[in-house]
């Protein structure tokens, strides 16, 4: 019943109360997000109330997204989130470091604007759609993650993960691929019906038509 209220035109006016709550209770998983980017609401995507943005303006979330507990997203040189991500808690997602630029200035560096900072580390991340970002991982600065990846628990990107890899690890490495996690499933209905990349699903049924025949 609740959910067929939230998603009826009803929704709006429950997201803006959930919003408001998550001001005053915390943890709290509030629905319905304003992605600043795009100035699109995004109904179905969910945000934690104990969530900490930088720079709102510049992280670009898609529908239907989950964005853990305690989880820090850093959008100050740019965040693009694809639709569907989940994001586990006690995540953090980073665009700059000053890991080089804070000895390079010493006592002085906190006068020195960003713009200026020679050694301070600025580039954007993307993660792409339906992609699993597990309990604490951290992903740094230039990183880009392709469509349903999975980076498990723990786990520190610091280099470019292809679509559809399994990657874990300090540094993160890759051990495995989804599509061989999701292929045994491909013969549900619903699975073939509703999976993300429906090109997949055409490559499987080409794939098993063919086998079939022979």
């Amino acid at each position: 019943m609740l959910r067929f209220l939230y998603l009826s035109p009803i929704g709006y006016l429950i997201s803006f109360g959930l919003n408001v709550l998550a001001k005053f209770i915390t943890p709290f998983m509030v629905y319905g997000y304003w992605n600043k980017p795009t100035g699109n609401f995004r109904k179905l995507t969910r945000v934690s109330s104990t969530a900490v943005m930088i720079c709102k303006k510049k992280i670009n979330i898609g529908e239907n997204c989950w964005i853990g507990h305690h989880s820090i997203l850093d959008g100050s040189n740019g965040l693009k989130i694809g639709e569907g991500v989940q994001i586990a808690g006690l995540s953090g997602i980073y665009s700059h470091s000053s890991h080089i630029a804070i000895r390079l200035y010493g006592k002085r560096y906190i006068e020195i604007p960003d713009s200026k900072r020679v050694g301070y580390i600025r580039s954007a991340v993307e993660i792409g759609d339906y992609s699993f970002i597990g309990v604490g991982a951290i992903i740094l600065p230039g990183v880009v993650i392709g469509r349903g990846c999975i980076i498990g628990a723990g786990s520190v990107v610091t280099s470019e993960i292809p679509d559809f890899s399994i990657a874990v690890g300090n540094p993160a490495k890759i051990t495995g691929s989804t599509l061989d996690m999701d292929k045994k499933y491909f013969g549900e209905p619903r699975v073939r019906q509703n999976y993300f990349d429906q090109e997949i699903i055409r490559k499987y049924q080409n794939k098993k038509t063919k086998s079939t025949r022979k």
